[in-house]
Order: structure tokens, then sequence, then C-alpha cells
């Protein structure tokens, strides 16, 4: 399809004829069946919405179709209305469009759906088991249509995956304002989400799926990087001298497929357990793990050999965690850092495997026999959990990724919390980067070069490798490890071959850094250094945009962690400060009803009106997070909050005074 076919095939959005039926591709990886959770009536319910965006004169035709994919799949994707074109991220003036706002919108939606990044592509789902751009190929075809279409004096509304539609606005507006997944407080659990998305009528956003921001496993991979660093400094003595060192997990789909190359990148000896062959092959092929390995007795070979000669290797097992770590504590393999990414805050979806069932069993059962299945995943944890007791009695230190797996373990009744009713072991948040990043406003900053040309990635490295070496001459002690890390990120990230999908850059940075990188990204456009407009983003996993109390904000102890004032506030406040889009989900990577998420993204295109919306926002989506760290007494953040307010005399944040909690506790003895 050449470009003129592509951009009228974008502006016919749903096809006036019914495009020819396509075949089911076994070879792609899908989605699995969902729950049968719908009574007749509500599957009648759930045509009646699937079928509203067609004309009725097609509803003879399409009706049984529809019927099939719900009753076979779970769900009503509308695989026909596929489109023919390649899905991925292109130059920005490849797209239709009469907003650059709104072609950036588009290249990152294409970019989400990308066959390279997405893990459940034809289901729409980009990472997380669950994580939906749309929830079906008629609002992807919509969106892109109106996207296509809307000028810089409108902004176009979705709810869930839906266009509800274009609304005039004006120029300073969002392009797009996203919502995914905002339920009434008591309809948020986990048969919620399966019943109202079966419906047709909510979605699973996750993070940066269902907000047009994924940028695939690169997204993850510095942070995990900084983990396993951090986790490392935690069992050394504060040197991030990792050689030798074993790092076991679980996962290797969208975000924890970031693992291996992490764990190479931070220089240990990683394993990272799978079930599926294709995630595997997926991860392989791209080099983001060195080995597969499929036998245990092999396995525990091949890490006695890599201990002896301190290599650097990731390797990838083809089946359970539940076996490895179970063998591993028999044969007292000493494992330095533990974690576990599969999508725990999905159990009974196809988040978690459980032990002794094959993976095309697992799948059989998750939709014939849910209970049934329930009953197994809650057993291998048990058995999870157990092992992972053994090891950790041994000295190994672990760490729950915020997946949920702390949480839905305790639900399985295993052996996982202290007598006080407390985890036993700590959120990877609340032990290593809460205190050490968050606090501080270090946080996931992110961009993607329109051009889709891999010399302007470069350029954008190099200037913002610049900008951190010119701003740590002057950083406070109190941050220097955290500007040394991510200088070394940076200038290392080329090297590491982390690009899949579109021309993308992740990189920890504070609201300084992160103001002063896109000033000088937004200068390099103007005088045609850097080709084409830099979108700007971030992952919702950061210091403002969650409030999620098993992992961002986990390290909040003055009893607000349950509450989401801050996202919201987040959201708004973006809004109105110059972001190109907002949006906010519930559910993210611990689960329907367990967070709320707030993101954004920014188009610069090197005008003086791009400069003031990046030091307003920019400076806003960070420092509201603080502020509320700051005001549950974290000292980084308190730290951080009083720095801000000297650099800008237009911020006055409260400031908390502290306690004294031995004369707190005098009174209650």
């Amino acid at each position: 399809m050449n470009s003129e076919q592509f951009k009228a095939a974008i502006l016919e959005g749903i096809p006036s004829v019914i495009p020819p039926k396509k075949e089911y591709d076994p070879n792609i990886n899908h989605a699995p069946k969902r729950k049968d959770i719908l009574s007749d009536d509500e599957k009648k319910l759930a045509l009646q919405n699937a079928l509203r965006y067609f004309p009725s004169e097609q509803h003879t035709e399409l009706a049984p179709e529809f019927l099939y994919e719900l009753n076979t799949y779970g769900r009503i994707y509308m695989y026909r209305y596929r489109p023919d074109y390649e899905i991925k991220a292109r130059h920005i003036d490849d797209f239709p469009h009469q907003s650059k706002q709104a072609a950036a919108i588009m290249l990152m939606i294409q970019n989400n759906l990308d066959y390279a990044v997405a893990q459940h592509p034809h289901e729409l789902i980009t990472y997380g088991g669950n994580g939906a751009v749309f929830q079906n190929w008629a609002q992807y075809r919509l969106t892109m249509k109106y996207l296509a279409e809307m000028t810089d004096e409108q902004t176009l509304s979705m709810y869930s995956g839906h266009p509800m539609g274009l609304y005039p606005s004006h120029k300073d507006a969002p392009r797009v304002v996203v919502t995914n997944g905002m339920m009434i407080p008591n309809y948020s659990k986990p048969d919620d989400w399966e019943r109202f998305n079966a419906l047709g009528v909510t979605q699973y956003g996750q993070m940066t799926a269902g907000s047009f921001m994924y940028i695939g496993p690169q997204g993850i991979v510095h942070g995990t990087t900084i983990t396993v660093l951090n986790a490392g400094r935690k069992i050394s003595n504060g040197k991030a001298d990792l050689s030798g060192k074993l790092f076991v997990s679980a996962g290797l789909g969208g975000m924890s497929g970031a693992q291996p190359k992490a764990g190479n990148i931070a220089g240990c000896i990683s394993v990272i357990a799978e079930v599926n062959g294709k995630a595997i092959h997926t991860r392989h092929s791209q080099g983001w793990v060195d080995e597969v390995i499929e036998d245990l007795d092999e396995l525990c070979e091949r890490i006695q050999i890599a201990k002896a000669h301190n290599e650097v290797v990731s390797i990838a097992y083809h089946g359970n965690i539940v076996d490895v770590w179970e063998k591993f504590a028999t044969e007292k393999i000493k494992v330095d850092l533990g974690s576990d990414q599969t999508s725990l805050h999905n159990p009974w979806a196809g988040g978690y495997y459980p032990a002794g069932v094959s993976f095309e069993e697992a799948n059989t059962l998750m939709a014939e026999q849910p209970e049934l299945f329930k009953e197994k995943v809650q057993e291998s944890l048990r058995r999870h959990v157990a092992a992972i007791n053994q090891l950790a009695d041994q000295g190994m230190y672990f760490f729950d990724y915020g997946n949920a797996f702390l949480l839905e373990s305790s639900r399985a009744g295993a052996d996982i919390l202290k007598e006080n009713g407390d985890f036993k072991y700590p959120s990877y948040v609340q032990d290593i980067m809460g205190p050490m990043c968050f606090d501080y406003g270090f946080g996931p900053f992110r961009w993607v070069c329109s051009s889709n040309d891999p010399k302007d990635l470069q350029t954008t490295d190099r200037i913002a490798s610049e900008v951190l070496e010119e701003l740590r001459q002057d950083s406070p002690i109190e941050i220097q490890q955290q500007m040394a890390d991510n200088i070394h990120w940076i200038k290392e990230a080329g090297r590491n071959k982390l690009v899949v999908g579109s021309q993308a850059r992740i990189l920890y940075a504070d609201a300084e850094g992160r103001i002063r990188i896109a000033e000088a990204f937004n200068k390099a456009i103007a005088e045609g250094t850097i080709s084409a407009p830099v979108i700007l983003g971030r992952d919702h996993h950061d210091v403002s945009g969650t409030d999620s109390p098993y992992r961002e904000t986990s390290n909040i102890y003055d009893g607000s962690r349950y509450t989401a004032d801050m996202a919201i506030q987040n959201v708004i406040g973006d809004s109105f400060r110059g972001a190109s889009w907002v949006s906010i989900h519930n559910g993210g990577g611990v689960g329907w009803g367990e967070v709320i998420n707030g993101g954004f993204g920014m188009i610069l295109d090197g005008t003086n009106e791009a400069q003031k919306r990046l030091e307003n926002m920019l400076f806003w989506d960070v420092n509201n997070g603080i502020s509320r760290r700051s005001w549950a007494r974290n000292e980084g953040a308190v730290f951080a909050i009083k720095r801000a307010m000297k650099t800008n005399p237009d911020l006055k944040v409260t400031i908390p005074n502290m306690t004294n909690t031995d004369m707190i506790d005098k009174l209650f003895s």
C-alpha cells in the first residue's frame, strides 16, 4: 500500500461497505479467551452495543459474526475491520492531518499496535495481558479518522477506547482527553472488568497502552536497570558491582520482557522464566535475552558455569517459574536478587499460569473451568512463596515488582505475611525507587522522534547527555548518584539496541532535567538540528502520575496512600498547562480497582509557544507529586520541594512540621 492509499484508508474510517472477512491467524500471539461471564440478555446488549458503529442494513450480516467472537473469545474484537496496511510508527507527515499534534497522536497509536511492540496486536492489546488501546477495530478506525480531520480548535474525547466525538475548544487545550475504566468505586472488582469490558462499555488501559505512550519494553528497561543496580547496592554495602550475582524473576511479555536486557546492563546473571514460547521467541530474536534453556538440570549447570566465570548473561527458562524456584531451593543454588513480573494484577485471565499444567491446558481451563483454574493459580502461588521463603532464609533479597505478587499471594493463603499483618517482602518502590528516585523527583521521562529517523534519536541522546553533564556540575550531593546513573544510561542507550517500534528513548530525570532537556530539543528543532517535532511523555509509573498503595505510593506513610487526589490533580493540571493530550485510568500493573493513573503527551515543534508550555507543564507534572510526598513527611521530598521553591518564586508549598514520635508514644503507654 503506497502513501496515498494509506492516507485514504485512514480518512475512510469505518468502511461504508463491509470488508472481506479475515481469517484468524494462529501465528500471532493472541489474547487468551476471556471468561464467559455474560447472561444471554447481557450478550444481546453487547451485540447492540457493537452494532451501533454500523448502519442498520449491515446488522443482519455482522450480528452472527460478532456473537461468534463473543462466544469464542469472550469479547467482540471485530477482526474483519482490522486494516490491511502495516501498523507501525511512521514519519509524522505520512499521516493525513490538519493538526500536527493530532498527527503525533496517530503516530503513537500506530506504535502501540505495531506487531513488534504489541503483546496481542489483533486484540488491540499492547502489554500486561489486558492493556488495551481500543476495545475493537471500529473504535480504532473511527479514532484515526477523527484525528486526521481535527483542527487545533477541536478536542477529541475518548471514553475507554470509544471516540465520543470532536468538540470545539481552542489551540491551547489538549487535542485529546482519554479516560479508561473510570468506574463508580463499588463496581471496580475484577469480575466487573470482565463483565463491563465484554459488554463493550469500558476497558483496561493499563498505563501507557490506553494513553498511546508505550514505547516497547525499553520503557521499563531503564527503571528495571536502576532497580536492579540499587537492589545490588543494598546487598553490597552501597556498591553497584553485580558481577557473578544471580537475579531470578519471571515474565517475558510486554513490560516484563525488559528484565533480561536490564540484567545485562546492570552486569549480573539473570534467569527469567516464561511459559509462553512465542514470547520467548520474540525476546530472543530481538536480542533482549541471550540464551534459552528448557531443562532444569541444564539450567543449574549453566548458572554454576556463569558464576564461576563472572559472566554477564541473560537466560530465558521455557517453563514455569515455580519449578525454577523449587529446583533452586532443593539444589541450594545461591540467588542474590529475586522478584516476579508476571501479570498478577490479572491472575484469572492469563496474567499468571499455574505450575503443573501446560500452557495450552491452562488456557483451556481458564476459559472453560475458571473456578478450577483459580484454585490451581492459588495453589501455585502458595508453592511459589514457600520456595522463595527458603531462598530468602539463605540470604536472597526478594522484592515485589509492583505486579500484585504480594497481594495475590496473601489472598491465596501463602506464607507471605508477618505476624503484624505486613508483607514479609517490600515493594521495590517502597524499598528502592520511592526513597531513592521518586521522592527526589526522578522518574521515567521519555521522548519519541516523530521523523522516525535513527539519526534524530542519536541527536537527542547527545543533547540529553550534554544537558545532564552540565546540570551535574551544580547538583547537590543528595542527587549525585541519580545523576551519575542517568548519564551512564543515556551514553550507553544507543549501544544497547533498545529501540523496538518508534525511535524513542527513556531517561529518569527530575523536573529541572526534564525542562532543560525539552528546551534543548525545542531549540534544536527550531534550528533544524532535529528534523521534525519531538513527542514528550512519561510512564505513569512516576513521581506524580499514579496513586497506587502497593507500588508508586507504597512509601507514603501518613495514611493517604489509598487516596487518589494526586493522580486526578495531575491530569487536570497538565491539561490546562499545555499538554497535547492527557489520560486518566483505573487499573494498571497492580490491578483493576487497585490504582489510578494519570498521563500526558506533549509535542515540541520548535516554537515559542511550545517553550512556554513545556516550562509550565513539566514543572507542575513533577512537583505535584513531590509536594504530596513532602506532605507525607518523606525527607527526600521535603528537601526536593524546598529546592524547587528556591528556583521558582511562584511556587509556595505547605511544608509539614515534624512530630516527636516518642512524645506521642508516651501518650499511649
